[in-house]
């Protein structure tokens, strides 16, 4: 009895002390991983967190291929998929579904965790507001919309630009196995204005390449002050809807109800491949024009200060000899764009382990590109 007395005290004590040091979100977090069987994220865990709906309206089902399915992936790429737990692998080619490939129970209408090719999709939702006059230009100053960025060395001449290209300065570790990093404050925790408008400034904005979720959620933040309503509400009217896509879809918020822009967007691999083939036909749907195509350009065109690898929230391989780019979030979600060969690839799954030893790009992508267009192109 007095050992459990004592138990109790001492967790009553903890979580007074991670109250006060901001660490409460700790909670949280276990909660939805550890009571749950999980170590860590993972591409189910949308129904456990707060969300904002992007809807469809009039969904367009993707025509198949005249060999759709009919080839065989050879045994290594299948060993690769399966030893990575792949939970789906979709190849679009001349605007048709070619091949999809499902395991462990998924199928076409599980939704999974887009994690950070978010932050794509939040880079697109700046180009529409570009294009639409709601935000004045991309070089455009982060304390215009938010005034308490105006007077504090660095964070004043923050532009969306900045953000978007990865060069903002922050003081951001991105670490995902660390609780007490703010990877972790922002995924589990309640206010993602507190979360990152805290963080201090360690660089002067557009000096120096460093891929920050922080950067992507500051950026959301000004678009969404810039448009007025919730960025689900505009990615639906701009996009989702206007792509036909299959499914509605659903876009983890804090309590707040402000979307978590750097990941986390739940949807369908069959919708993520739509994503592709809208960069594949450079920002067109059908004789539409939903997004514009220099704005594209910009966001495939690697920087300078990246090594080439990154733009603006796409990563970027010209070096391999079949040159693609893509879409990435953690644990190996890809929409993966091959221009020469107008195929756009779509894997999702549990990759906890994705070695990157290519400048910070995934090894698995190119290896998915190169075999993929050895045996479909």
């Amino acid at each position: 009895m007095i050992i459990l007395v004592y138990i109790t005290a001492f967790l009553v004590i903890a979580a007074i002390v991670f109250y006060i040091f901001g660490y409460a979100y700790l909670f949280n977090g276990i909660s939805k991983t550890y009571l749950r069987g999980k170590l860590s994220a993972n591409i189910d865990d949308g129904k456990y967190f707060r969300s904002n709906r992007i809807l469809t309206a009039e969904p367009q089902v993707w025509e198949e291929h005249p060999d759709f399915n009919k080839k065989e992936l050879p045994k290594h790429v299948i060993d690769d998929l399966r030893n990575s737990d792949t939970a789906s692998f979709i190849v679009v080619k001349d605007g048709k579904l070619l091949h999809e490939q499902y395991w462990k129970g998924y199928n076409k209408l599980s939704q999974t965790n887009s994690f950070s090719m978010a932050k794509a999709v939040t880079v697109m939702l700046l180009g529409k507001a570009l294009e639409e006059g709601k935000i004045e230009k991309i070089d455009q100053k982060f304390s215009d919309f938010f005034d308490e960025f105006k007077d504090q060395p660095f964070r004043k001449d923050l532009t969306l630009k900045n953000l978007a290209q990865m060069e903002s300065g922050l003081d951001w570790d991105e670490n995902y196995k660390n609780p007490f990093l703010p990877n972790a404050k922002a995924y589990y925790g309640r206010d993602l204005i507190k979360a990152t408008f805290s963080r201090k400034f360690k660089g002067k904005p557009g000096e120096r390449f460093e891929y920050q979720s922080g950067s992507t959620q500051l950026l959301g933040f000004a678009v969404r002050k810039a448009l007025g309503q919730s960025l689900a509400s505009y990615l639906s009217e701009k996009f989702w809807i206007p792509m036909g896509m299959e499914q509605n879809a659903e876009w983890s918020t804090d309590e707040n109800g402000m979307e978590k822009t750097y990941c986390c967007i739940h949807s369908n691999s069959r919708d993520f491949a739509k994503l592709g083939q809208l960069f594949l036909n450079d920002g067109k749907v059908g004789s539409e024009q939903i997004l514009n195509s220099d704005f594209i350009e910009k966001m495939r065109t690697p920087t300078e200060k990246s090594e080439k690898i990154y733009g603006m929230g796409l990563w970027i391989n010209h070096d391999n000899p079949i040159k693609h780019y893509y879409f990435l979030g953690l644990q190996g979600q890809y929409i993966i764009i091959i221009p020469e060969h107008k195929m756009v690839i779509v894997r999702t799954g549990s990759y906890n382990n994705l070695p990157k030893t290519d400048r910070g790009r995934p090894d698995q992508v190119k290896f998915l590109v190169n075999e993929t267009v050895r045996l479909f192109a």
